[in-house]
């Protein structure tokens, strides 16, 4: 595949998540009417209506993992179908995270007693995100990829006390002394 196909074809995935989010019922945009580039985390109702928050990193960190997973199990395909390969895992991340099932198990498990899901425009800039981080690691030596990943967790953990492995353990196991911990 060409260089501006897979340019197209990945943009086109990414309408296509956009266009699914909103026959789901997803805002375009935050309800507030404001398109801010970045919810710090003392505005944590914010946070997934708008371009970026701290749970950006998340999705950046997806990139890189994307990218190693892939790179180990089709390294013999070009980079491009790889990142085409990402799109579509992350897009149906997107999907399956704006789903009630999920909206419904964040809301019960974590601290996110209020969470409603994300808009159109932040699903589809997560999706980005993770772009960049695929990239990065792509860029990058190995160990950079890493110590970035981590610095970004601490972040995270420190800003809103929560990151991509709390989210997950949060998600999958959760343990009521890390909700109690996020909720003090």
């Amino acid at each position: 595949m060409s260089g501006p196909v897979t340019w197209g074809v990945g943009l086109g995935l990414i309408a296509l998540t956009a266009v699914i989010l909103l026959a789901m019922g997803r805002d375009p945009i935050c309800t507030c009417g404001e398109i801010r580039l970045w919810v710090p985390g003392d505005a944590v109702s914010g946070g997934s209506q708008h371009i970026a928050d701290w749970y950006t990193l998340s999705h950046i960190i997806h990139g890189f993992i994307f990218y190693w997973v892939l790179w180990l199990a089709l390294r013999q395909r070009p980079v491009g179908e790889r990142a085409l390969l990402a799109i579509v895992i992350e897009a149906a991340w997107e999907l399956l995270e704006n789903s009630p099932l999920v909206i419904d198990r964040y809301r019960e498990a974590t601290v996110a007693a209020g969470y409603a899901g994300d808009t159109v425009i932040n699903s589809v800039t997560d999706i980005l995100f993770m772009l960049l981080g695929f990239w990065f690691a792509r860029r990058m030596p190995a160990w950079v990829t890493v110590v970035v990943a981590v610095v970004f967790e601490l972040a995270a953990l420190w800003a809103v006390k929560d990151n991509l492995t709390l989210n997950v353990i949060m998600l999958l196991y959760p343990i009521e002394a890390i909700k109690q911990w996020q909720g003090g």
